[in-house]
């Protein structure tokens, strides 16, 4: 009773400034901490710009209207200026206008098949490091076969095989962009296998369909949202390159591969805004895609957020 009385009367000597005792975090961790949360919302922000210019590439369609797409023999191949940012065309229509239209087809058809991609590579990796055994055996030797086959190659003769067309384009992105992906997903899925959680789960008799969708599905929703917009840049630049060969969209759809397919026949004579100004268009827009799956990445990957 006198040791704990003394206990209790014993003065604080906890360093000043603390209410609770704790010692004042110093000026070196003040400043990681400040670091990280600049970080964080210099990400947040990159990631609102860089969707507000991709989603306003898409939509730019249906607030330009079809003025700019018109013929015009008048105003036909102008240089770039305040009237016309990326010149007129052989035939006098807006190269802006156009591109925007054209960039936005692609940008669509590249969602499209980037999403079904990344279900397939979702799907693969998942059963992969689930099941394990020969299933795994079977997919990793599909993914090393994909992995082996020239990536241009393959893609064009899939999409000449089923007729080619907007069809054509989308089944070919799908089926030749999932094996990275896959790859992702099964190593995650198989670092979560060794988890408590999931070995208590099959020691219950839990089947492995119910531990992939309650304790594996959850866990892999980041590595998909990232994987899926890193997929975006290349489906766009393998649509364009489909379309600028003849085996991808309609030529009469102002797709970007099209565009830059027509404005070779005009590049030698003088024009070269007519396929400067489109490919320009298109490298930001991919990069843009890229710079926000990197930023993306970084706020969902606890590593790389803290760093």
């Amino acid at each position: 009773m006198i040791l704990m009385t003394l206990i209790a009367n014993a003065p604080n000597r906890s360093p000043k400034g603390s209410p609770n005792g704790s010692p004042k975090s110093s000026p070196k961790s003040s400043l990681k901490a400040w670091r990280q949360n600049n970080r964080r919302q210099q990400t947040i922000t990159a990631i609102a710009i860089g969707s507000i210019f991709l989603l306003g590439i898409i939509v730019s369609p249906w607030f330009l209207g079809e003025s700019g797409l018109t013929t015009v023999l008048t105003d036909r191949n102008q240089p770039p200026s305040w009237a016309h940012l990326f010149g007129t065309d052989w035939l006098g229509r807006d190269m802006l206008r156009r591109s925007l239209h054209g960039l936005s087809l692609s940008l669509r058809v590249g969602l499209l098949a980037a999403s079904i991609s990344a279900v397939i590579g979702t799907g693969l990796g998942l059963a992969a490091g689930t099941f394990g055994g020969w299933v795994d055996a079977v997919i990793i030797w599909i993914v090393d076969v994909f992995f082996s086959l020239p990536h241009l190659v393959l893609l064009i003769l899939i999409a000449f095989a089923v007729g080619g067309g907007t069809q054509g384009v989308i089944i070919a992105v799908a089926l030749t962009h999932w094996t990275s992906l896959a790859r992702v997903i099964r190593a995650e899925v198989l670092q979560l296998s060794n988890a408590d959680y999931v070995q208590l789960s099959r020691h219950l008799g839990k089947p492995s369909l119910w531990i992939a969708r309650h304790h594996m599905v959850p866990h892999i929703v980041p590595q998909l949202l990232v994987g899926l917009i890193l997929l975006f840049p290349h489906a766009i630049l393998h649509e364009a390159a489909l379309s600028f060969v003849g085996i991808g969209l309609s030529p009469h759809l102002p797709a970007i591969g099209i565009i830059l397919a027509e404005s070779m026949r005009h590049l030698s004579t003088g024009y070269w805004w007519l396929g400067v100004m489109p490919g320009v268009l298109l490298l930001i827009s991919v990069k843009a895609f890229d710079w926000l799956g990197e930023n993306v990445r970084s706020l969902l990957d606890p590593k790389t957020s803290q760093e």
